[in-house]
Protein backbone atom coordinates (compact mmCIF):
# COMPACT_ATOMS: atom_id res chain seq x y z
CA UNK A 1 0.00 0.00 0.00
CA UNK A 2 2.92 2.33 0.62
CA UNK A 3 3.84 1.98 -3.05
CA UNK A 4 0.32 3.01 -4.08
CA UNK A 5 0.46 6.07 -1.90
CA UNK A 6 3.84 7.04 -3.36
CA UNK A 7 2.59 6.53 -6.91
CA UNK A 8 -0.54 8.62 -6.49
CA UNK A 9 1.24 11.32 -4.51
CA UNK A 10 3.91 11.56 -7.22
CA UNK A 11 1.35 11.64 -10.03
CA UNK A 12 -1.10 14.08 -8.48
CA UNK A 13 0.74 15.97 -5.79
CA UNK A 14 -2.11 15.18 -3.39
CA UNK A 15 -2.81 12.52 -0.76
CA UNK A 16 -5.77 10.21 -1.32
CA UNK A 17 -7.44 7.58 0.78
CA UNK A 18 -7.12 3.99 -0.38
CA UNK A 19 -10.79 3.96 -1.35
CA UNK A 20 -10.38 7.04 -3.52
CA UNK A 21 -7.26 5.75 -5.22
CA UNK A 22 -9.03 2.62 -6.37
CA UNK A 23 -12.04 4.72 -7.40
CA UNK A 24 -9.73 6.73 -9.65
CA UNK A 25 -8.27 3.61 -11.22
CA UNK A 26 -11.74 2.17 -11.68
CA UNK A 27 -13.01 5.34 -13.37
CA UNK A 28 -10.09 5.51 -15.75
CA UNK A 29 -10.26 1.82 -16.54
CA UNK A 30 -14.00 2.06 -17.19
CA UNK A 31 -13.50 4.78 -19.78
CA UNK A 32 -10.79 2.81 -21.53
CA UNK A 33 -12.82 -0.39 -21.46
CA UNK A 34 -15.58 1.49 -23.25
CA UNK A 35 -13.07 2.73 -25.85
CA UNK A 36 -11.43 -0.68 -26.30
CA UNK A 37 -7.94 0.72 -25.87
CA UNK A 38 -7.00 -0.31 -22.35
CA UNK A 39 -4.03 -2.54 -21.70
CA UNK A 40 -4.75 -6.10 -20.62
CA UNK A 41 -3.99 -6.87 -17.00
CA UNK A 42 -0.55 -8.50 -16.90
CA UNK A 43 0.16 -11.78 -15.20
CA UNK A 44 1.26 -11.29 -11.61
CA UNK A 45 4.71 -12.71 -12.22
CA UNK A 46 5.40 -10.52 -15.25
CA UNK A 47 5.63 -7.13 -13.58
CA UNK A 48 5.65 -5.90 -9.98
CA UNK A 49 2.19 -4.67 -9.05
CA UNK A 50 3.29 -1.19 -8.01
CA UNK A 51 5.18 -0.78 -11.30
CA UNK A 52 2.10 -1.88 -13.18
CA UNK A 53 -0.09 0.63 -11.34
CA UNK A 54 2.34 3.42 -12.22
CA UNK A 55 2.49 2.47 -15.89
CA UNK A 56 -1.22 1.73 -16.09
CA UNK A 57 -2.28 4.98 -14.46
CA UNK A 58 0.04 7.03 -16.69
CA UNK A 59 -1.08 5.24 -19.85
CA UNK A 60 -4.77 5.65 -19.13
CA UNK A 61 -4.46 9.35 -18.35
CA UNK A 62 -2.42 9.77 -21.51
CA UNK A 63 -5.27 8.36 -23.59
CA UNK A 64 -7.76 10.55 -21.79
CA UNK A 65 -5.83 13.72 -22.53
CA UNK A 66 -5.50 12.67 -26.17
CA UNK A 67 -9.28 12.42 -26.44
CA UNK A 68 -9.74 15.78 -24.73
CA UNK A 69 -8.96 17.79 -27.84
CA UNK A 70 -10.72 15.42 -30.25
CA UNK A 71 -14.17 15.19 -28.72
CA UNK A 72 -16.65 17.61 -27.24
CA UNK A 73 -17.29 15.35 -24.27
CA UNK A 74 -14.23 15.28 -22.04
CA UNK A 75 -13.45 11.70 -20.97
CA UNK A 76 -11.36 12.90 -18.04
CA UNK A 77 -14.44 14.50 -16.47
CA UNK A 78 -14.95 11.22 -14.60
CA UNK A 79 -11.50 11.58 -13.15
CA UNK A 80 -12.13 15.17 -12.14
CA UNK A 81 -15.39 14.25 -10.45
CA UNK A 82 -13.63 11.49 -8.54
CA UNK A 83 -10.88 13.87 -7.44
CA UNK A 84 -13.45 16.39 -6.32
CA UNK A 85 -15.25 13.83 -4.20
CA UNK A 86 -12.05 12.35 -2.77
CA UNK A 87 -10.31 15.54 -1.75
CA UNK A 88 -10.83 19.13 -0.72
CA UNK A 89 -10.15 20.33 -4.26
CA UNK A 90 -12.91 21.65 -6.48
CA UNK A 91 -13.14 21.04 -10.26
CA UNK A 92 -12.17 24.66 -10.90
CA UNK A 93 -8.93 24.10 -9.02
CA UNK A 94 -8.00 21.07 -11.11
CA UNK A 95 -6.20 21.94 -14.29
CA UNK A 96 -3.53 20.74 -16.66
CA UNK A 97 -0.43 22.66 -15.67
CA UNK A 98 2.08 23.46 -18.37
CA UNK A 99 4.82 23.08 -15.77
CA UNK A 100 4.15 19.36 -15.66
CA UNK A 101 4.66 19.04 -19.42
CA UNK A 102 3.54 15.50 -19.84
CA UNK A 103 0.42 13.67 -20.87
CA UNK A 104 -0.56 13.30 -17.24
CA UNK A 105 -3.02 15.65 -15.65
CA UNK A 106 -1.38 17.65 -12.88
CA UNK A 107 -3.19 19.46 -10.15
CA UNK A 108 -2.58 22.85 -8.61
CA UNK A 109 -4.45 25.89 -7.46
CA UNK A 110 -5.02 28.39 -10.24
CA UNK A 111 -3.00 31.59 -10.43
CA UNK A 112 -5.78 34.20 -10.73
CA UNK A 113 -3.96 36.49 -13.17
CA UNK A 114 -1.46 34.10 -14.73
CA UNK A 115 -0.57 33.53 -18.35
CA UNK A 116 -3.18 30.80 -18.86
CA UNK A 117 -5.89 33.21 -17.77
CA UNK A 118 -4.58 36.20 -19.70
CA UNK A 119 -3.81 34.49 -23.00
CA UNK A 120 -7.46 33.74 -23.82
CA UNK A 121 -8.10 37.44 -24.39
CA UNK A 122 -5.05 38.13 -26.54
CA UNK A 123 -4.07 37.74 -30.17
CA UNK A 124 -2.19 34.59 -29.11
CA UNK A 125 -5.21 32.66 -27.87
CA UNK A 126 -5.19 30.46 -30.98
CA UNK A 127 -1.46 29.81 -30.88
CA UNK A 128 -1.36 27.73 -27.74
CA UNK A 129 -1.85 23.98 -27.64
CA UNK A 130 -2.04 22.13 -24.34
CA UNK A 131 -1.36 18.61 -25.57
CA UNK A 132 2.19 18.96 -26.89
CA UNK A 133 4.76 17.58 -24.43
CA UNK A 134 7.58 19.97 -23.65
CA UNK A 135 9.93 17.23 -22.49
CA UNK A 136 10.80 13.80 -23.83
CA UNK A 137 11.66 10.88 -21.60
CA UNK A 138 11.69 7.08 -21.40
CA UNK A 139 8.08 6.46 -22.42
CA UNK A 140 8.58 8.24 -25.75
CA UNK A 141 11.28 5.84 -26.98
CA UNK A 142 9.14 3.50 -29.09
CA UNK A 143 9.47 2.15 -32.62
CA UNK A 144 6.25 3.93 -33.57
CA UNK A 145 7.49 7.31 -32.34
CA UNK A 146 10.87 6.76 -33.95
CA UNK A 147 9.23 6.11 -37.30
CA UNK A 148 7.27 9.33 -37.02
CA UNK A 149 9.97 11.63 -35.64
CA UNK A 150 12.85 10.30 -37.73
CA UNK A 151 11.24 12.13 -40.66
CA UNK A 152 12.31 15.43 -39.06
CA UNK A 153 15.92 16.42 -38.56
CA UNK A 154 17.78 18.58 -36.09
CA UNK A 155 15.93 19.94 -33.08
CA UNK A 156 12.62 19.16 -34.80
CA UNK A 157 12.90 15.38 -34.77
CA UNK A 158 15.06 12.28 -34.46
CA UNK A 159 16.31 12.17 -38.04
CA UNK A 160 19.96 11.15 -38.14
CA UNK A 161 19.89 9.71 -34.61
CA UNK A 162 20.40 5.95 -34.40
CA UNK A 163 17.45 4.18 -32.75
CA UNK A 164 19.61 2.33 -30.22
CA UNK A 165 21.40 5.55 -29.26
CA UNK A 166 18.04 7.21 -28.74
CA UNK A 167 16.64 4.38 -26.61
CA UNK A 168 19.81 4.13 -24.52
CA UNK A 169 19.60 7.84 -23.73
CA UNK A 170 15.88 8.21 -23.08
CA UNK A 171 15.69 5.02 -21.03
CA UNK A 172 17.70 6.65 -18.24
CA UNK A 173 15.20 9.55 -18.10
CA UNK A 174 12.59 7.48 -16.31
CA UNK A 175 11.60 9.42 -13.20
CA UNK A 176 8.87 12.00 -12.61
CA UNK A 177 11.55 14.71 -12.52
CA UNK A 178 12.37 13.98 -16.16
CA UNK A 179 8.91 14.88 -17.48
CA UNK A 180 8.25 17.82 -15.17
CA UNK A 181 9.95 21.08 -16.03
CA UNK A 182 9.35 22.46 -12.54
CA UNK A 183 9.83 19.22 -10.66
CA UNK A 184 10.53 20.80 -7.26
CA UNK A 185 7.67 23.30 -7.20
CA UNK A 186 6.03 21.55 -4.26
CA UNK A 187 9.14 22.18 -2.17
CA UNK A 188 9.72 25.81 -3.14
CA UNK A 189 6.18 27.14 -3.62
CA UNK A 190 5.77 28.34 -0.01
CA UNK A 191 1.99 28.39 -0.60
CA UNK A 192 2.33 30.78 -3.53
CA UNK A 193 -0.55 30.59 -6.01
CA UNK A 194 1.60 31.75 -8.94
CA UNK A 195 4.85 30.40 -10.37
CA UNK A 196 7.13 33.37 -11.12
CA UNK A 197 9.99 32.84 -13.57
CA UNK A 198 12.85 35.06 -14.71
CA UNK A 199 14.22 34.19 -18.15
CA UNK A 200 17.65 35.70 -18.63
CA UNK A 201 19.23 36.15 -22.04
CA UNK A 202 22.79 37.32 -22.55
CA UNK A 203 22.05 40.59 -24.33
CA UNK A 204 24.12 43.73 -23.79
CA UNK A 205 21.06 45.61 -22.55
CA UNK A 206 21.70 44.04 -19.14
CA UNK A 207 25.05 45.76 -18.66
CA UNK A 208 24.78 48.22 -15.72
CA UNK A 209 21.08 47.34 -15.41
CA UNK A 210 21.27 46.58 -11.65
CA UNK A 211 18.55 43.92 -12.09
CA UNK A 212 20.38 41.12 -10.30
CA UNK A 213 18.40 41.12 -7.05
CA UNK A 214 15.13 41.41 -8.96
CA UNK A 215 16.05 38.42 -11.13
CA UNK A 216 17.04 36.27 -8.15
CA UNK A 217 13.77 37.04 -6.35
CA UNK A 218 11.79 34.84 -8.77
CA UNK A 219 10.93 31.24 -7.98
CA UNK A 220 12.85 30.04 -11.03
CA UNK A 221 15.68 31.57 -13.06
CA UNK A 222 16.31 30.33 -16.61
CA UNK A 223 19.63 30.91 -18.42
CA UNK A 224 21.22 29.67 -21.63
CA UNK A 225 24.51 29.10 -23.46
CA UNK A 226 27.30 31.53 -22.47
CA UNK A 227 25.70 32.63 -19.22
CA UNK A 228 28.61 34.41 -17.51
CA UNK A 229 27.62 35.18 -13.93
CA UNK A 230 30.73 35.81 -11.85
CA UNK A 231 31.47 39.53 -11.74
CA UNK A 232 28.06 40.45 -13.17
CA UNK A 233 25.80 39.44 -10.27
CA UNK A 234 24.48 42.98 -9.70
CA UNK A 235 23.19 43.09 -13.26
CA UNK A 236 22.14 39.47 -13.97
CA UNK A 237 21.74 37.80 -10.59
CA UNK A 238 23.49 34.71 -9.28
CA UNK A 239 20.89 31.93 -9.30
CA UNK A 240 20.21 29.44 -12.08
CA UNK A 241 17.45 26.85 -11.77
CA UNK A 242 17.22 25.91 -15.47
CA UNK A 243 20.06 26.01 -17.98
CA UNK A 244 19.10 25.43 -21.65
CA UNK A 245 21.67 24.37 -24.25
CA UNK A 246 22.60 21.83 -26.89
CA UNK A 247 25.90 19.96 -26.89
CA UNK A 248 26.93 22.09 -29.86
CA UNK A 249 26.00 25.46 -28.34
CA UNK A 250 27.60 24.50 -25.03
CA UNK A 251 30.95 23.62 -26.59
CA UNK A 252 30.82 26.71 -28.81
CA UNK A 253 30.10 28.89 -25.77
CA UNK A 254 33.01 27.42 -23.81
CA UNK A 255 35.36 28.13 -26.72
CA UNK A 256 34.01 31.59 -27.47
CA UNK A 257 33.55 32.98 -23.95
CA UNK A 258 36.28 31.32 -21.88
CA UNK A 259 38.12 34.63 -21.96
CA UNK A 260 35.31 36.33 -20.04
CA UNK A 261 34.88 33.54 -17.53
CA UNK A 262 32.55 30.98 -19.06
CA UNK A 263 34.12 27.57 -18.60
CA UNK A 264 31.03 25.46 -17.87
CA UNK A 265 27.30 25.86 -17.13
CA UNK A 266 26.24 27.14 -13.71
CA UNK A 267 26.39 24.45 -11.02
CA UNK A 268 24.14 24.44 -7.96
CA UNK A 269 21.86 22.06 -6.10
CA UNK A 270 18.79 23.74 -7.61
CA UNK A 271 20.10 23.79 -11.19
CA UNK A 272 18.47 21.59 -13.84
CA UNK A 273 20.13 21.03 -17.24
CA UNK A 274 17.74 21.13 -20.19
CA UNK A 275 19.07 19.69 -23.45
CA UNK A 276 17.83 21.07 -26.75
CA UNK A 277 18.86 18.01 -28.79
CA UNK A 278 20.06 18.62 -32.33
CA UNK A 279 21.92 15.38 -33.05
CA UNK A 280 23.30 12.26 -31.39
CA UNK A 281 25.87 14.30 -29.45
CA UNK A 282 23.09 15.44 -27.13
CA UNK A 283 21.74 11.94 -26.53
CA UNK A 284 25.22 10.57 -25.84
CA UNK A 285 25.96 13.38 -23.39
CA UNK A 286 22.66 13.13 -21.53
CA UNK A 287 23.16 9.40 -21.03
CA UNK A 288 26.67 9.95 -19.71
CA UNK A 289 25.50 12.70 -17.35
CA UNK A 290 22.60 10.64 -16.02
CA UNK A 291 24.69 7.51 -15.47
CA UNK A 292 27.96 9.11 -14.30
CA UNK A 293 29.89 7.51 -17.14
CA UNK A 294 32.20 8.88 -19.81
CA UNK A 295 30.75 9.89 -23.17
CA UNK A 296 30.91 6.79 -25.37
CA UNK A 297 31.78 8.30 -28.74
CA UNK A 298 31.61 11.40 -30.89
CA UNK A 299 33.36 14.77 -30.41
CA UNK A 300 33.09 14.48 -26.59
CA UNK A 301 34.34 10.88 -26.48
CA UNK A 302 35.76 9.91 -23.07
CA UNK A 303 34.86 13.26 -21.55
CA UNK A 304 33.47 13.27 -18.03
CA UNK A 305 30.10 15.07 -17.87
CA UNK A 306 30.91 16.12 -14.31
CA UNK A 307 33.35 18.63 -15.83
CA UNK A 308 30.33 20.39 -17.32
CA UNK A 309 27.53 19.77 -14.81
CA UNK A 310 29.33 19.14 -11.53
CA UNK A 311 29.99 15.97 -9.58
CA UNK A 312 26.46 15.89 -8.17
CA UNK A 313 24.74 15.73 -11.55
CA UNK A 314 22.12 12.97 -11.66
CA UNK A 315 19.38 11.62 -13.90
CA UNK A 316 16.86 13.69 -11.95
CA UNK A 317 18.72 16.91 -12.82
CA UNK A 318 18.76 16.46 -16.60
CA UNK A 319 15.87 16.89 -19.02
CA UNK A 320 15.41 17.00 -22.80
CA UNK A 321 13.07 19.13 -24.85
CA UNK A 322 10.71 17.10 -27.00
CA UNK A 323 11.22 17.70 -30.74
CA UNK A 324 7.44 17.95 -31.17
CA UNK A 325 7.47 20.97 -28.88
CA UNK A 326 10.32 22.69 -30.72
CA UNK A 327 8.50 22.12 -34.00
CA UNK A 328 5.29 23.44 -32.44
CA UNK A 329 7.09 26.62 -31.34
CA UNK A 330 8.49 27.08 -34.83
CA UNK A 331 5.16 26.56 -36.55
CA UNK A 332 2.90 28.55 -34.24
CA UNK A 333 5.11 31.30 -32.83
CA UNK A 334 8.17 31.74 -35.06
CA UNK A 335 7.24 30.62 -38.55
CA UNK A 336 9.89 32.59 -40.36
CA UNK A 337 10.02 33.42 -44.05
CA UNK A 338 13.36 31.59 -43.95
CA UNK A 339 11.35 28.38 -44.22
CA UNK A 340 10.59 29.33 -47.82
CA UNK A 341 14.25 29.75 -48.74
CA UNK A 342 17.19 27.44 -49.38
CA UNK A 343 18.08 27.79 -45.69
CA UNK A 344 14.86 26.16 -44.50
CA UNK A 345 16.58 22.97 -43.33
CA UNK A 346 18.89 24.77 -40.90
CA UNK A 347 16.34 27.20 -39.47
CA UNK A 348 15.04 26.83 -35.94
CA UNK A 349 14.12 29.22 -33.11
CA UNK A 350 17.21 30.35 -31.23
CA UNK A 351 18.11 28.56 -28.00
CA UNK A 352 17.10 31.64 -26.04
CA UNK A 353 13.77 31.83 -27.85
CA UNK A 354 13.00 28.19 -27.05
CA UNK A 355 13.87 28.86 -23.41
CA UNK A 356 11.59 31.90 -23.17
CA UNK A 357 8.68 30.21 -24.94
CA UNK A 358 9.04 27.16 -22.70
CA UNK A 359 8.73 29.44 -19.67
CA UNK A 360 5.63 30.95 -21.28
CA UNK A 361 4.11 27.47 -21.30
CA UNK A 362 5.25 26.36 -17.85
CA UNK A 363 5.18 29.40 -15.57
CA UNK A 364 2.33 31.64 -14.43
CA UNK A 365 4.27 34.89 -14.65
CA UNK A 366 7.33 35.45 -16.84
CA UNK A 367 9.86 38.28 -16.71
CA UNK A 368 12.34 38.37 -19.59
CA UNK A 369 15.73 40.05 -19.32
CA UNK A 370 18.57 40.40 -21.80
CA UNK A 371 16.50 39.79 -24.92
CA UNK A 372 16.70 41.86 -28.08
CA UNK A 373 14.67 45.06 -28.13
CA UNK A 374 14.12 47.57 -30.98
CA UNK A 375 16.99 49.73 -29.68
CA UNK A 376 19.44 46.81 -29.75
CA UNK A 377 21.99 48.80 -31.75
CA UNK A 378 22.70 50.89 -28.65
CA UNK A 379 24.10 47.88 -26.81
CA UNK A 380 26.85 45.35 -27.30
CA UNK A 381 25.96 41.81 -28.33
CA UNK A 382 26.49 40.49 -24.77
CA UNK A 383 26.52 42.14 -21.35
CA UNK A 384 29.97 40.69 -20.67
CA UNK A 385 31.66 41.87 -23.88
CA UNK A 386 34.93 43.68 -23.12
CA UNK A 387 34.56 45.76 -26.26
CA UNK A 388 31.46 46.90 -28.12
CA UNK A 389 30.28 44.18 -30.51
CA UNK A 390 27.36 44.44 -32.89
CA UNK A 391 24.70 41.75 -33.02
CA UNK A 392 25.40 39.28 -35.81
CA UNK A 393 22.47 37.82 -37.75
CA UNK A 394 22.76 34.28 -39.09
CA UNK A 395 20.39 32.36 -41.36
CA UNK A 396 19.68 29.57 -38.87
CA UNK A 397 17.69 31.96 -36.63
CA UNK A 398 15.36 34.87 -37.28
CA UNK A 399 16.34 37.24 -34.47
CA UNK A 400 14.32 40.15 -35.85
CA UNK A 401 11.18 38.03 -35.87
CA UNK A 402 11.93 36.93 -32.32
CA UNK A 403 12.42 40.55 -31.26
CA UNK A 404 9.02 41.46 -32.73
CA UNK A 405 7.43 38.50 -30.92
CA UNK A 406 8.81 39.63 -27.55
CA UNK A 407 7.30 43.07 -28.12
CA UNK A 408 3.90 41.61 -28.94
CA UNK A 409 3.94 39.26 -25.95
CA UNK A 410 4.92 42.18 -23.72
CA UNK A 411 2.15 44.37 -25.09
CA UNK A 412 -0.33 41.51 -24.62
CA UNK A 413 0.66 41.26 -20.96
CA UNK A 414 1.93 37.70 -21.30
CA UNK A 415 5.55 38.54 -20.43
CA UNK A 416 7.24 41.46 -18.70
CA UNK A 417 10.13 42.40 -21.01
CA UNK A 418 13.00 44.41 -19.60
CA UNK A 419 13.59 47.46 -21.78
CA UNK A 420 15.63 50.62 -21.24
CA UNK A 421 12.97 52.75 -22.95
Amino acid sequence: MKCLYKVFTALTGHDFTLKCMFALISSVHGVLRHRHVHEPMPQAQEIPYQDYITRYFETTLNYMLTWQRKESAHPHSLLISQLSSCSKWTPSQIRHVGGCQHALICFTQTCPDGIRTRRTNTEFSGNFLNNVPVLQWARHATHEEYGRLSQHRGAHGWGGVDYNTLVDALSVLNSSANWQMLDDWKDRSNNSECIRCAVVGNGGILKDSKRGAEIDSHHYVFRTNGAVIKGFEKDVGSRTTHYTFSATTLMNSIRAYAGVGFKAPPVAKETRYIFLPENDRDYLLVKAAATHTLVERGPQRNQNPASFFGKDVSAEKVKMYHPDFVRYLRNRFLRSATLKTKYKDIYRPSTGAVMLLVALHTCDKVSAYGFMTPDYMKYSDHYYDKKQKSVVFFKNHDLRMEMALWQRLHQAGLIQLYMRQ
